[in-house]
């Protein structure tokens, strides 16, 4: 595989046609039929196929962002996509590689590539090789065209909707050394202000999950506010108390009465302590040894309402440990139509990327669709320090104290 060929191929295209100009390149290095990228809707139930380039270069059906697109349920597209794993397809004229493209643990969607013959398994390596390229050509060319934004959107987007999807972070899957960490919004019909969040450094990773009152552009306005202030106060470095206390400062001067609940936290890589805020947030769930349970930390008012300075749990993670945050609107609001002690029992074998989108999905099917309020979860696993895994997990419970 050239792969300075490629990456030649994408530099000296234009960014909307990034995804041709690499499709065939590669068609032309593998002998292909054709290449196509295929990216997820927003919805997570379909994917969408972003070009179709024969092996001579001649633009095929599906050329056009929006030409086609392929329901996930029980295809070979969603067991590539949900497990990570190349798949092979016999097809009554050939075979269909699909191979997924994914940074760092971000699906971000599948190549597809077609050949007359079964492939061999070099050349099947090198579109292994090659996703590595799409990943970072796609993550590039987006930042200059809203073709790709333009592709997800399987239904309009509301104002609220456009807000709230901007104070998400650009990738919703972080695998990176001693934990893989996972996000994802399901929204309600009018959007009810959820947002998460989460940031890499050398000693810490830093997340939340919070939830603003009310809903459609008002709820996303004060989430606005809120992750402003909080994003504001982590790059300077702040503590999650001291990142409540200024998000808090902040509702009380630009949004009087009105209030924000959200867990705040930030793990040290070296060994998993983390400090903990619940600001009126539904407690996280803890699985360890197999074994769920919900972690019982200090509740305090919600940012907005709070009067005196907020205080964190401390939070010893060991290997093998799982953590998931969730908003009201994948418990409480569901009247007990999901049990998420239950599902996480029944998941222990899934990646928390997988476990965040099921847990979406469940959602749906259990209010047919009319969700009464935004669902939204983090799921975090923990495998522990560099030369200090252990795959089995810790203690039989978590220790929670409170901080003097």
């Amino acid at each position: 595989m050239d792969l300075p060929s490629l990456l030649a191929a994408v530099e000296e295209a234009s960014p909307v046609d990034a995804v041709d100009a690499l499709s065939q390149e590669l068609a032309r290095a593998v002998g292909a039929g054709h290449v196509a990228v295929l990216i997820a809707n927003f919805s997570g139930n379909a994917v969408v196929r972003m070009s179709h380039v024969s092996g001579t270069g001649r633009e095929q059906a599906g050329h056009n962002e929006r030409a086609e697109s392929l329901p996930l349920p029980g295809t070979a597209y969603e067991r590539v996509l949900f497990t990570q794993s190349r798949e092979l397809v016999k097809l009554e004229d050939g075979w269909l590689a699909l191979v997924p493209i994914t940074e760092r643990g971000d699906a971000i969607g599948i190549l597809e590539v077609s050949f007359a013959d079964e492939p061999a398994a070099d050349v099947v390596e090198d579109l292994v090789v090659a996703t590595h390229a799409w990943a970072y050509a796609l993550i590039a060319s987006r930042r200059h065209t809203d073709l790709f934004e333009w592709a997800q959107r399987d239904i309009p987007f509301s104002v609220a909707a456009e807000i709230q999807r901007r104070l998400l972070p650009s990738a919703y899957t972080v695998e990176a050394g001693p934990l893989s960490l996972a996000g994802w919004l399901e929204p309600s019909h009018d959007v009810g202000g959820d947002t998460f969040d989460y940031s890499l450094d050398r000693e810490y990773l830093y997340a939340s999950i919070t939830d603003a009152m009310g809903h459609d552009t008002a709820a996303a306005l004060l989430a606005t506010l809120a992750v402003a202030t909080l994003r504001n106060r982590r790059r300077a470095l702040a503590s999650p108390a001291e990142q409540a206390d200024a998000a808090n400062d902040t509702l009380h001067t630009h949004a009087a009465d009105q209030f924000v609940t959200g867990l705040l936290m930030r793990i040290r890589l070296a060994d998993g302590t983390v400090e903990v805020v619940d600001a009126g947030h539904p407690f996280p769930f803890l699985v360890r040894d197999g074994v769920v349970a919900s972690l019982e930390l200090t509740t305090q008012l919600p940012l907005g309402l709070g009067t005196a300075p907020y205080r964190a749990d401390t939070v010893t993670l060991e290997p093998g440990d799982r953590l998931l945050m969730v908003t009201d609107g994948c418990d409480d609001r569901l009247d007990g139509r999901l049990d998420v002690e239950d599902f996480l029992r029944r998941s222990l074998d899934r990646h928390p990327r997988q476990i965040v989108q099921e847990l979406g999905r469940t959602v749906r099917e259990v209010t047919g669709g009319k969700l009464g309020d935004d669902a939204t979860a983090l799921c975090l696993d923990w495998y522990g320090p560099p030369g200090r895994r252990d795959a089995t997990g810790g203690a039989s419970r978590a220790r929670a104290t409170r901080d003097n």
